[in-house]
């Protein structure tokens, strides 16, 4: 018993250590969430006629897994919150309203700041399987996700700009 013991003893305190650190880093980096993914956050402003008549802090979905998951984790967003999806390069992209809590405005925007689209996208019916949901479909290199009725409350349209801050 005292070798088993004695063994266990540093397996122990290396879980201990390690746990302490997860802790430590989740403590001071609030941008960690489970499962280890990290988002960057910018500003994104919204621009119609020339002027600027709306900012949005959004949280960056630059990978394949975070525009994946995109807002389905999110309970709700406030009125200047969103996420905005980086894409590799300019194309067709094709978004759904996968495990949301709430509906959003999907704003697809160009390589220059464009606004080629905007979705309007309600909650699919409680049960809808992934095969039946609602392809929200645009061009662009960046994808702006809003609450529902946002673009309609700040009067910006497709062929106004967005400027992002750090792209």
């Amino acid at each position: 018993m005292t070798a088993l013991r004695d063994r266990l003893g540093p397996v122990i305190l290396a879980v201990f250590i390690v746990a302490s650190v997860a802790a430590v880093i989740v403590a001071f980096n609030p941008t960690v969430l489970p499962g280890g993914d990290q988002y960057d956050r910018t500003t994104v402003s919204l621009i119609s006629d020339g002027e600027r008549v709306a900012e949005v802090n959004v949280r960056v979905a630059d990978t394949y897994e975070k525009r994946y998951t995109g807002l389905s984790a999110t309970e709700s967003l406030g009125t200047n919150e969103g996420m905005l999806f980086v894409h590799d390069s300019e194309g067709e992209y094709s978004y759904v309203m996968r495990d949301m809590a709430f509906p959003l405005d999907i704003v697809f925007i160009d390589a220059d700041g464009t606004i080629t689209a905007i979705h309007h996208a309600e909650l699919p019916p409680e049960g809808t399987p992934d095969g039946g949901l609602k392809h929200y479909t645009g061009t662009g290199k960046y994808v702006l996700e809003v609450p529902y009725g946002y673009m309609n409350e700040t009067g910006v349209e497709v062929g106004d700009t967005v400027r992002i801050e750090d792209y």
